[in-house]
């Protein structure tokens, strides 16, 4: 869909010939000579457009405040539960990216014919109870893992309904930061955890596993409250052969008085009509090109925050700076938020494969010079190498945030109406896999672990660089029928 904020205004060269006596007579220039007023078409800012964007944006906003409580525990799995009041097993760690992988399978499979309001609530009822748990019972270690498997389920019925649902309610020009707000709440989460992890002191009154409840239950609360703005899609109600309901949704969106509704709706229609054209086996074999894409690309995300860096970031900090609670750790923290938010305000601008090219060659490069760092057992002794990797550390985490956001928008772009849940669920799934991989293999007993580490994920992120360059398209101001299109190429090199 694209928004155009065009009002016409019309301006006259002069007096306003209302206001003078002549007119008033009834005088009506008869001369050759006389001169008609002249008449401009000026552009206008249109204040209704901005509140129309939010509307737009509603459901972005609302999961974003279930997203942070979710980067909290993502943080949580992979190293950041320092001062954790109970140990943290393997299976403890694994825990919340398998309730997402079951929460993500279940949505996928039901999505298709319920709207996308109840899995908002019933995800935010499941994480708000995972942080009354955590508020509760800090000490129970069976508890809390409980906890973490009920919240984990609930991020996973809320991610795939999301990015299928932002990319679905946003015109072209909003596409962009609609679904990237899934990024944008975990790594606001992610910064959160990281801090209070680190600079919490356990002797104070509450304990840091209430401390990530409460703050679990005032985002949990926000967002389902906030839930109630959002607006369902109109290709769900054409679907169903409902388009008066699915006009008044489209309305609701863009608004009345933009008189390009009309235009957009065809469109919308006209995607659905192109779905319901094809047979479920035709849009299967139409996805296997995409699928591939997306799948090796949002592995790629799952690369960008995983316990080994997380351990190689601690264990520096501690011979550097004899602490954690130290400046290096609260920066590697909050810049990821930042990248996110640079890459969020310039997707829709910029485009979002060069942001991606940038950010994933940053990421090949900074890995694999950590693993330099590495390439010498004693160097982990040496002050003068674990600076390097903590200050590689924090670089990294700045270009990973600006090249996650987009793997979201394009899970939102790629596939066609009714194989979509499906997809978007397997590859929501993969992504946990590789986290959980990431967790299991870790071996911190393991001589040169972190330099075979980085150099084998640093070679995989400088070939993703090549095959994002290849095959992945920019999708940038055009409407979900070309970006699926464009994804079904098999190369798309331009980069804007």
């Amino acid at each position: 869909m694209k928004e155009r904020n065009m009002t016409i205004a019309y301006v006259t060269t002069g007096p306003d010939p209302s206001t003078t006596k002549d007119y008033a007579e009834g005088y009506k220039p008869n001369s050759p000579s006389a001169d008609p007023p002249i008449q401009m078409i000026l552009p206008t800012s249109n204040p209704g457009s901005v509140r129309q964007a939010n509307k737009q944006l509603n459901v972005a906003y609302a999961v974003f405040f279930l997203y942070v409580y979710g980067g909290m525990d993502f943080a949580h799995s992979v190293g950041w539960n320092q001062t954790l009041n109970t140990t943290a097993s393997q299976v403890f760690k694994c825990s919340w990216f398998i309730g997402v992988l079951a929460g993500a399978a279940l949505a996928s499979l039901t999505m298709t014919f319920m709207p996308k309001l109840p899995f908002y609530v019933l995800g935010g009822l499941m994480q708000l109870t995972g942080s009354i748990i955590f508020t509760c019972t800090p000490f129970d270690y069976g508890c809390l893992l409980a906890a973490r498997y009920v919240a984990g389920a609930g991020i996973g019925l809320i991610t795939v309904p999301f990015l299928i649902h932002s990319a679905e309610v946003a015109t072209d020009n909003h596409r962009g930061v609609s679904g990237s707000m899934e990024q944008c709440g975990l790594a606001m989460g992610i910064a959160i955890q990281v801090i209070y992890d680190t600079q919490w002191v356990d002797d104070k009154e509450a304990s840091v596993n209430e401390v990530h409840g409460i703050i679990g239950v005032v985002f949990s609360i926000i967002g389902l409250g906030m839930t109630a703005l959002s607006i369902e899609s109109p290709i769900y109600y054409l679907r169903l052969k409902q388009k008066e309901k699915a006009r008044k949704c489209h309305e609701k969106l863009l608004g009345s008085f933009n008189h390009s509704v009309d235009q957009e709706f065809e469109e919308v229609q006209l995607y659905v009509a192109e779905s319901q054209k094809r047979t479920f086996c035709q849009e299967l074999w139409s996805s296997v090109v995409p699928f591939v894409k997306l799948l090796l690309y949002r592995g790629f995300v799952a690369f960008s925050f995983s316990l080994p860096l997380s351990e190689s970031l601690i264990k520096s900090a501690l011979l550097t700076e004899r602490s954690i609670s130290c400046w290096p750790v609260t920066v590697w923290g909050l810049v990821r938020l930042l990248g996110v938010l640079v890459a969020q305000g310039f997707l829709d601008k910029l485009g979002r494969k060069v942001l991606s090219l940038v950010g994933l060659l940053c990421m090949a490069i900074l890995m694999l010079c950590m693993a330099v760092s590495y390439a010498n057992p004693a160097n982990v002794l040496l002050t003068y190498y674990m600076y390097q990797v903590w200050r590689l550390g924090v670089a990294f985490q700045a270009f990973a945030g600006l090249f996650v956001c987009s793997s979201s928008v394009y899970l939102g772009e790629a596939f066609p109406i009714r194989v979509k849940p499906f997809l978007v669920g397997y590859i929501i799934g993969f992504e946990q896999t590789i986290h959980i991989i990431n967790i299991v293999g870790y071996n911190k007993g393991l001589e040169n672990f972190f330099y075979h580490y980085y150099l084998s994920v640093g070679i995989i992120l400088l070939v993703g660089v090549i095959f994002v360059g290849i095959v992945i398209p920019e999708t940038k101001k055009i409407t979900l029928r070309e970006a699926n299109k464009r994804f079904q190429r098999l190369l798309n090199i331009r980069f804007f």
